[in-house]
């Protein structure tokens, strides 16, 4: 099998009439590649010129000094950043994974009472400054974890561990979010501080069975002193409001059986002063008055005097009473 070798001969005139063209194209180029910028909706460029701050411009097609004169860094201030503690998102989706392995040292933090406990939290911020943000802090993300870190012990070494892990999560969130803005202010370093999210908290693992057991323990104390409370708040305001009532009825029989004596009593007094004034005016007048309100009572009754003893037979009294003769 036959091989056969080729030469290629440049011509040195070629090359020479065409090589300022090809730098010409060249610089043209790479002009064009330093100097177009195309900063994205939710973000700004800072222009810095030989080093030094020279303008922030917006989103669009921007155009700086070309051959590296001028260098633009693209600082996201639209978008909400956030920085996770103790873990870290290994797979983002709709069923997230985490992993913890390597990260303990940043979670494993010692409470006011000298217990240890295992906080995974997460810090949601956005860049408000990108002057400061770039050049009053170095390596401002690093300062920015370094300070979180430093909230979260502060306002945990505060607390006790029962705190923490129960009623006191939200409380500990809000102190470590303010805390930080308070940072971030002093530091100049022009991050806002969105939110700051306790995303789980639990005692370390060598005594997490012991701590869940006393605190279940706790759990139903609670929940017994709680059940109590509600047999106390049933029974009590009941007992009381019964109690309210027969003390109501009984002033109120005892008012009315002392207005009655007293109207008795001023009754019979005016009475008594009537029959000084007439004394038989006064008893007939009482003996009528008695036998108006004693005899509708008493039935059909008919009264005769002694003698008229041949009256009776034309009373036709059998039809009224139904007694035969």
């Amino acid at each position: 099998m036959s091989q056969q070798a080729y030469e290629i001969n440049i011509n040195p005139d070629w090359f020479r009439k065409y090589l300022g063209r090809i730098v010409i194209g060249a610089l043209i180029l790479i002009g064009l590649l330093t100097s177009v910028k195309t900063v994205g909706p939710e973000e700004e460029g800072v222009v810095v010129q030989l080093g030094q701050y020279s303008r922030t411009v917006q989103p669009g097609l921007n155009f700086i000094l070309p051959f590296w004169v001028e260098n633009m860094h693209k600082i996201p201030v639209q978008r909400q950043l956030k920085q996770e503690f103790g873990f870290r998102t290994a797979q983002p989706g709709q069923r997230s994974e985490y992993t913890k392995t390597g990260y303990y040292d940043e979670s494993t933090m010692l409470t006011g009472d000298l217990n240890l406990t295992d906080v995974e939290w997460v810090v949601q911020y956005r860049i408000s400054d990108s002057y400061k943000y770039l050049f009053k802090v170095r390596n401002a993300d690093k300062t920015l974890r370094d300070m979180s870190e430093a909230a979260m012990r502060k306002i945990v070494g505060d607390r006790t561990v029962n705190e923490v892990l129960t009623v006191g999560r939200q409380e500990v969130a809000t102190s470590v979010e303010v805390l930080l803005q308070r940072l971030c202010d002093e530091y100049e370093n022009g991050i806002r501080i969105d939110q700051v999210v306790l995303q789980d908290v639990n005692p370390p693992e060598p005594v997490k069975p012991s701590f869940n057991a006393v605190n279940q323990a706790q759990q139903e104390r609670e929940t017994l002193i709680n059940q109590a409370e509600a047999d106390y708040n049933r029974v009590i305001p009941r007992a009381r409001g019964e109690a309210e009532e027969t003390i109501q009825l009984a002033e109120a029989f005892a008012l009315n059986r002392v207005n009655r004596a007293q109207g008795e009593a001023t009754r019979f007094n005016a009475l008594f002063e009537e029959y000084v004034k007439a004394p038989e005016v006064t008893k007939q007048r009482i003996y009528l008055e008695t036998m108006e309100k004693i005899l509708p009572n008493l039935g059909n009754k008919i009264i005769v005097d002694e003698k008229g003893n041949n009256v009776l037979p034309l009373l036709n009294i059998d039809k009224k009473t139904g007694i035969q003769p």
